[in-house]
């Protein structure tokens, strides 16, 4: 039984339930920049470079008369991957650089005292004038 409280301890926490909405997120992201790159920065590269189709380069190293069982690197498709996780790379790299310079920001707020040392400043102010008036007494 302890091992399940600790479980269910452990997956309650924020930290899980953030971490799995950001799994969830990242996927769709990745799904957004595969179409981006697959269907709009591709074809004008593939225009500019003599249409050339990136999605479909491959080296052919066993032909057959079937589809199905041709063997072939698709080095195209894996192009596309690469640039793929470039946007990504530099997607998260621009909102990490904007979430520590909000960060940033934080730390150079000043930091108000608590409500006992502001007593604790009062009482010394108040003891200091009681001290300088006894002495002009």
């Amino acid at each position: 039984m302890k091992i399940l409280q600790e479980f269910k301890k452990f997956a309650i926490t924020g930290n899980v339930m953030d971490m799995a909405v950001g799994i969830i997120i990242g996927g769709a992201f990745g799904k957004i920049v595969s179409s981006l790159v697959k269907d709009i920065i591709m074809p004008p590269i593939g225009i500019l470079l003599g249409g050339i189709d990136f999605s479909r380069l491959n080296i052919v190293l066993k032909n057959s008369n079937d589809p199905s069982k041709i063997i072939s690197l698709n080095y195209g498709s894996f192009l596309n991957t690469i640039i793929d996780f470039l946007i990504i790379a530099f997607c998260i790299f621009i909102a990490l650089k904007q979430v520590n310079k909000l960060k940033k920001k934080e730390e150079e707020k000043p930091v108000e005292p608590s409500e006992n040392i502001l007593l604790l400043r009062e009482i010394r102010d108040n003891t200091k004038n009681n001290n300088n008036r006894a002495k002009d007494v």
